[in-house]
């Protein structure tokens, strides 16, 4: 190891990339609670707002290998902006969706309940797209972070991004149903969404340093010999990136459909919603804080990830009954889960391949449609 990347984390203050990460939570987050009960203001149901759910991971699946790839030769901070601003326009353009007509383009039947396909759903589905399709900006931090850890360092740091973007989703859902309890609060907190995501682009553009040159290392022809990704080629990576896939579809259809079950059997307004989000958040900056550092002493990182996929399946087991009790239990399982699986991951991740190929690996977790944020 160079001398330079001994001192990396001297030189380099992750601040800055924890308060990004934590504003692209907290943006995320604040419409967690009643983004169901907008699309159905809007003339949908839950097929609408499940393939809203899926456009974002669909997009990030074109953009984000490209984003990824463009942080490795031009560096993180370009990238992280870029994605930053496609953030905020996105918001904007979903703020659109309150004030334009609702005129509807088709309608169909669907158990008995007419649906209509309205003007503001299409501008919300724009505005999702957009966002998956500049969407690199979680993705490209890891790499950063990945860029200015040591090995002493790395699973720390994981950390404590991860403890930043679950503050953002303990803050977001408080934030909503305050807002909520307002006239029109629906779009206020969409516009406060919009506001916190311009709040990062000043960070990143004044405050966040580049941590990567540009330059080769000295592996980086052998790894990148072509146009095609060398790092499918990268032992182990592939079974990684298939566990993940396969573990966080399941962790992905829990943030498209808990909603609606929330609504629908359990008869949840935003108000219930939004505590129960936060619970699960607040749990999971435990476990990846204080839990984390102390468990790091006493299991690697392999440990740590298996045992987190397995508290993660016994947390679905508990979302299958109505007993409010048992649910928030699967609350404390997934934030337990999550905060132990997730840093666990990354920091697996980032000993693999060379520093060129950060922003391409680091991207394929996104890109396969299994981060929601």
């Amino acid at each position: 190891m160079s001398d330079d990347k001994i001192s990396s984390d001297k030189k380099f203050s992750i601040l800055p990339l924890l308060t990004v990460n934590f504003i692209g939570a907290l943006g995320y987050s604040v419409i967690l609670p009643f983004l169901v009960y907008l699309v159905r203001d809007f003339g949908g149901n839950e097929i609408i707002y499940g393939l809203m759910g899926a456009v974002y991971p669909a997009f990030q699946l074109i953009g984000g290998p490209i984003l990824g790839k463009w942080s490795d030769k031009i560096g993180r901070r370009k990238i992280l902006l870029l994605s930053q601003i496609g953030t905020l326009a996105s918001w904007l353009i979903f703020i659109v969706a309150f004030f334009v007509p609702h005129i509807t383009f088709f309608e169909f039947t669907f158990k008995e309940d007419a649906i209509l396909f309205t003007l503001p759903l299409m501008i919300l589905f724009v505005a999702r797209a957009f966002d998956g399709l500049t969407g690199g900006n979680i993705s490209v931090a890891n790499a950063y972070l990945a860029d200015i850890s040591t090995p002493q360092t790395r699973k720390k740091n994981f950390g404590k991004m991860s403890s930043a973007m679950n503050l953002g989703f303990i803050v977001g859902p408080v934030l909503s149903g305050l807002i909520a309890a307002t006239a029109s609060g629906e779009l206020k907190t969409v516009i406060l969404s919009a506001f916190i995501s311009l709040v990062g682009v000043f960070i990143i553009q004044f405050l966040l340093k580049e941590s990567k040159s540009g330059e080769p290392d000295d592996n980086s022809a052998a790894d990148l010999p072509s146009s095609k990704p060398a790092i499918w080629k990268v032992k182990d990576v592939p079974i990684m990136m298939v566990l993940y896939f396969l573990i966080f579809l399941a962790f992905n259809f829990f943030y498209a459909t808990f909603p609606i079950y929330a609504a629908d059997i359990l008869q949840w307004d935003p108000s219930q919603l939004g505590p129960f989000f936060t619970v699960l958040s607040g749990v999971m900056i435990f476990t990846q804080g204080p839990g984390l550092n102390y468990l790091n002493d006493h299991f690697n990182e392999k440990q740590l990830f298996v045992a987190g996929s397995i508290l993660l399946i016994l947390m679905f087991g508990c979302l299958t009954f109505t007993n409010t009790i048992i649910i928030y239990v699967g609350a404390v399982l997934f934030g337990l889960g999550n905060g132990l699986m997730w840093p666990s991951f990354l920091s697996i991740l980032s000993t693999k391949g060379t520093k060129n190929q950060q922003g391409l690996y680091r991207v394929l977790p996104a890109a396969l449609g299994v981060l929601p944020v």
